[in-house]
């Protein structure tokens, strides 16, 4: 049940929590990982199918021992409507990132080149630079940024973090993007 392993027999893990959105809910959950020592690799959060329910989409470090006690552990936080691990062996997962790159001189083409093979947008241009939009599975995302870094001058980036939720269980894997 554990995603990419780190070191050891540590691995990342996705869990997605459903919560009543009320002030304070995240604020709680960041702290019940803190006190317990669980380190969050990634936290997202946006408004869930229900009115008045967000997601929470959060990717933590640890043994394979981890989700069982951060499940029991998020049950005792009472705005927490369900929890749900996300099986790596049969997940949807996106993350998207804006990356702000300058360019000098004849490096446009390349850089072109570069989006259209990664499937990504150019969302805003300039005399100085470009930003692109990048989206899909963690891995393409970290590939995208490391050959554009190699050959470009990235000036910021900004990650929205993993989301992911679990496949229907008869899906069709067409991930590819």
């Amino acid at each position: 049940m554990s995603d990419r392993q780190i070191f050891g027999g540590e691995h990342e893990h996705t869990v997605s929590v459903l919560v009543y959105n009320k002030p304070g809910v995240l604020r709680k959950i960041a702290g019940l990982f803190s006190r317990r020592g669980f380190n969050i690799s990634s936290i997202t959060v946006g408004d869930g199918k229900d009115p008045g329910l967000s997601r929470l989409t959060i990717v933590v470090t640890g043994d394979d021992k981890v989700i069982e006690q951060i499940q029991k552990q998020l049950y005792k936080v009472v705005e927490v409507v369900k929890v749900s691990p996300i099986d790596p062996k049969h997940r949807v997962e996106r993350e998207m990132a804006l990356v702000k790159v300058r360019l000098d001189g004849g490096e446009k083409i390349e850089l072109l080149q570069l989006v259209e093979i990664f499937r990504g947008k150019i969302i805003d241009v300039s005399n100085e630079g470009v930003i692109v939009e990048i989206t899909g599975a963690t891995s393409k995302v970290e590939a995208f940024i490391k050959l554009l870094a190699s050959s470009h001058k990235i000036i910021e980036i900004a990650r929205t973090g993993k989301v992911a939720m679990n496949r229907w269980e008869s899906s069709y894997n067409g991930e590819g993007s």
